[in-house]
């Protein structure tokens, strides 16, 4: 049955842990629709119909045509979160890094963590009677490093009163990929570093100083395992090395890079390119298994600020942090 005309939209609706599409998702199920003309929409694009706001497009609106009612006005901030949130996943790589993320109500969390000898990685014959070997699973020493991103929107409703929603969401994407960039230079950190509780990535160095090797890939590789060399970080000067080599030059490749963008892998492991790592580095991991994602809540906005429009400083954060799971997943060539 439709609802979504008949619902008082109030400061209340936003509540710690939950957005306010979760809060209007319950209020207004997205499935009763199905089949309908608003069939696709979630419970906040149905209010921004209810209220004929368009954020995008050429009929975009402007700023203001969210404040013309108070119902309206208390949809702003959730807006402003999504269109960060937009902007964050925007060339993201964090979902292809990660084994796992999960979301916390808190601010302190320890991780698991089993580090299997080499003994404990065979899966020996277990006569009758015999024990079954054992793999042990603990709470890591330290708590995992959750660090608040964020920007400070400052301006005045009057200066953004009359412009229109599309350009200001390209505004609010770009904070979006700025918070995203600083994950990911956390991610690289603890790949790295590890998160605090001695488990840093084993170095392993290039045979030629300065240079990378096909070689050294396959060294990597062969060091890895029982893991899985699936995924690649690299800065601009490795990246530029590794698609130098003869052996990521042939016909197929170059023909598949220049007509579509998709670069070859080497070793079949995904290549991907982040500012993140000093030169001289590349990260080879096992992503099923490497890296944890922690996430304290979503995109916060300052919903009081942005609905009674004192704009002048409203913040916009995200709090996450990063732990490893497996140490042994985790090789770092330096060159």
């Amino acid at each position: 049955m439709s609802n979504f005309e008949n619902i008082t939209i109030e400061k209340g609706m936003y509540q710690a842990g939950k957005s306010l599409t979760d809060v209007l998702e319950k209020l207004d199920p997205s499935e009763n629709y199905a089949g309908s003309s608003l069939e696709g929409l979630d419970a906040f694009g149905r209010q921004l119909k209810r209220f004929d706001i368009h954020v995008s497009g050429r009929g975009s609106d402007c700023v203001e045509k969210f404040f013309q009612t108070s119902n309206s006005a208390a949809l702003f901030p959730e807006y402003v979160s999504r269109a960060v949130k937009q902007g964050m996943e925007q060339n993201d790589i964090i979902p292809d890094i990660v084994a796992t993320i999960t979301n916390i109500d808190g601010m302190d969390y320890r991780s698991v963590a089993s580090v299997p000898s080499e003994d404990d990685k065979s899966l020996k014959i277990v006569s009758e009677g015999a024990t079954i070997p054992q793999t042990v699973v603990k709470t890591q020493e330290n708590l995992v490093k959750l660090y608040k991103r964020g920007r400070m929107l400052v301006s005045s409703y009057e200066a953004l009163r009359f412009q229109r929603l599309d350009l200001f969401t390209v505004t609010l994407n770009q904070i979006g990929a700025y918070i995203r960039r600083a994950q990911i230079s956390d991610a690289v950190e603890v790949l790295v570093n590890g998160d605090g509780n001695q488990n840093p990535a084993e170095p392993i160095q290039s045979a030629t100083s300065g240079s990378i090797s096909y070689a050294d890939l396959l060294n990597m590789w062969g060091k890895l395992n029982p893991y899985e060399l699936n995924t690649f970080l690299a800065p601009t000067d490795a990246m530029k090395k590794i698609l130098s080599m003869t052996e990521m030059k042939d016909a197929f490749a170059g023909l598949n890079f220049q007509g579509t963008g998709k670069m070859i892998t080497p070793l079949g492991a995904t290549l991907f390119h982040t500012p993140a790592i000093s030169n001289s580095k590349v990260i080879g991991f096992d992503k099923n298994c490497a890296l944890e994602m922690v996430q304290a809540g979503d995109v916060v906005t300052d919903y009081d600020k942005l609905i009674d429009r004192q704009l002048e400083r409203a913040a916009i954060t995200c709090t996450a942090g990063f732990a490893k799971i497996f140490p042994g997943a985790v090789k770092v060539l330096m060159y």
